[in-house]
């Protein structure tokens, strides 16, 4: 059955996330490039919808003037794009700087937080952004110095995500967590869970799921103790720990990524040892992208969810310049609406 939310978007980020000059990397894809692949996608009919991305360079210079971020806009519009969820450039090397650091490093995070609100209210002015959220993590790039101390670690991470709900409130907008093996204190379920209970404000910050990313939770990847199935499991065995996994973290769920994984971890670049995000078809994918999908968007639309997002990051850039990849992965979406979607 045909609905008309959510509406379908692709991300940018893949073109630039793990691209770069060093050694061993693939070039960045600019951002004219990606939204040209995105525009050329089109299944019986049907297009993405609107785009999400990244607010840092190449695609985008996160202190561009107003002047200069409208001609994104008009860009972006060029295409027939909406603009939704909006990647704050949090990381030490972009803006920002560890979450659960000094408080200097948190002043930086805090910054980029209030960039990516300037840059929304910039594109909500224009007219091309209308609904989506503002997404972080905690910046602090594996776990080791998390379990020195994980009690004070995730309260220092929990008030400067308190910091950021604020500004964020201020600024008319909402904040998602996205759950990765990588980032310290949202490192597994549970973890992540905490970490939302200890911030305590559900409608300014949520969780962003992601469909590779929370496959890895469920494995315990980078918390054995919080795994929920063990390899070697039989369907009901995953279904079940599935079914777990979401009930807890789908309540605070307000923004969406459709993925693939083959249970392999995968990095590039400064973004090393993260959930590997695979092609839709691709024949060693453990999911059930449909299926899996139904889990998180129950209820979305009370959650004020009106769009899902296909990530593909650290797709190599010769599957990313594939129209195949993209008419597969709209399929895919299509699918997921088709069967989970809302008025």
């Amino acid at each position: 059955m045909s609905h008309p939310l959510p509406k379908l978007h692709n991300a940018m980020w893949p073109g630039l996330v793990g691209k770069g000059t060093d050694e061993g990397q693939e070039p960045p894809i600019s951002l004219e490039r990606m939204l040209e692949l995105t525009a050329a996608a089109e299944v019986d009919g049907q297009k993405f919808d609107g785009i999400d991305y990244f607010l840092f360079l190449p695609h985008t210079n996160p202190e561009a003037s107003e002047d200069e971020l409208k001609k994104i806009a008009d860009l972006i519009a060029s295409h027939g794009f909406a603009v939704g969820s909006l990647v704050a450039p949090v990381w030490p090397g972009t803006v920002g700087d560890s979450a659960m650091g000094d408080d200097a490093a948190r002043e930086k995070f805090l910054s980029a937080v209030t960039m990516a609100c300037r840059i929304a209210k910039v594109f909500e002015d224009h007219g091309v952004r209308k609904y989506g959220v503002i997404r972080i993590d905690s910046a602090e790039f594996g776990v080791a110095k998390w379990r020195e101390n994980p009690q004070a670690n995730t309260a220092r991470i929990a008030e400067t995500f308190r910091e950021a709900a604020k500004i964020a409130q201020d600024n008319g907008q909402r904040l998602a967590a996205e759950g990765e093996i990588c980032w310290a204190g949202m490192h597994s379920w549970k973890d992540m869970l905490d970490l939302l209970e200890e911030v305590g404000m559900p409608e300014t910050l949520g969780f962003q799921a992601d469909l590779a990313h929370t496959y890895l939770y469920l494995m315990g990847y980078n918390a054995p103790e919080h795994a929920l199935v063990q390899p070697g499991y039989s369907d009901e065995e995953f279904y079940a720990a599935y079914k777990q996994m979401t009930d807890k973290l789908r309540p605070w769920t307000i923004d969406f990524h459709v993925a693939q994984n083959d249970g392999e971890v995968h990095g590039a670049g400064s973004h090393d040892k993260t959930g590997k995000h695979c092609p839709a078809d691709d024949p060693n994918g453990k999911l059930d992208i449909v299926k899996c999908s139904g889990y998180w968007l129950a209820g979305a639309a009370d959650r004020g969810m009106q769009h899902i997002c296909w990530d593909g990051c650290m797709f190599p850039n010769a599957t990313l310049e594939k129209p195949e990849t993209w008419n597969t992965i709209l399929k895919s979406m299509i699918d997921v609406r088709n069967a989970h979607g809302w008025a």
